[in-house]
């Protein structure tokens, strides 16, 4: 049997990014890009460990890479799979605090937030009572071995929460201080690389 290893994309990407990473893996493993449908963490929690446990069988071993809100889903959802490893690329880990940083700088108040239910913001983002009682009534559990890179301009986490998160799951965390939220330039993709080859 071979290994797999799991890609998981962020908002905006696809499937395909997967094909990236298959430089780092020899030919005993399949990398497999999941193009998921889910846009909200319940739908999440249900598609996610279905197209999991359509592998599990199949593979000896299962690893997984994900992308900030593919991340957020992921821990979401997996936390309970037979998954060897996971390495993660600007994850989203605080939900809740990240939409309460929204509603701050656009003086919202849970209450009304609560009155109107949704929100459409100058940001071309929604707001919505459901989703954020939803990451506040679910915080993340993980207890599988993982790696973490951040950016040290990560216009969505920060810093300190992402190293309380990493300390909090035993996680390792690399940081590129120069880094984005969206690893892409080419020195970016350098740091991103070195990091990976060390991690795997």
């Amino acid at each position: 049997m071979k290994n797999a290893v799991i890609y998981i994309h962020g908002k905006g990407g696809n499937a395909d990014e997967a094909y990236y990473y298959k430089k780092f893996f020899s030919d005993e493993y399949d990398v497999i890009g999941f193009d998921y449908k889910s846009e909200l963490p319940w739908e999440a929690e249900v598609e996610f460990p279905k197209f999991f446990d359509s592998l599990v069988l199949k593979y000896r071993e299962i690893s997984l890479i994900a992308n900030s809100i593919g991340a957020y889903y992921s821990l979401l959802s997996l936390a309970n799979k037979p998954i060897k490893k996971a390495m993660f690329i600007s994850p989203i880990v605080d939900m809740e605090k990240l939409i309460l940083n929204m509603m701050a700088r656009l003086n919202i108040s849970e209450e009304q937030l609560y009155k109107e239910k949704i929100i459409t913001t100058s940001l071309n983002e929604s707001l919505s009572w459901e989703y954020f009682s939803y990451a506040r009534n679910h915080p993340i559990t993980w207890n599988i071995p993982s790696h973490i890179l951040y950016a040290g301009n990560d216009n969505i986490t920060s810093l300190e929460t992402m190293r309380n998160f990493a300390n909090h799951i035993g996680a390792s965390m690399t940081v590129m201080n120069n880094g984005e939220h969206w690893f892409h330039t080419e020195e970016q993709l350098a740091f991103l690389d070195n990091w990976f080859q060390k991690v795997i």
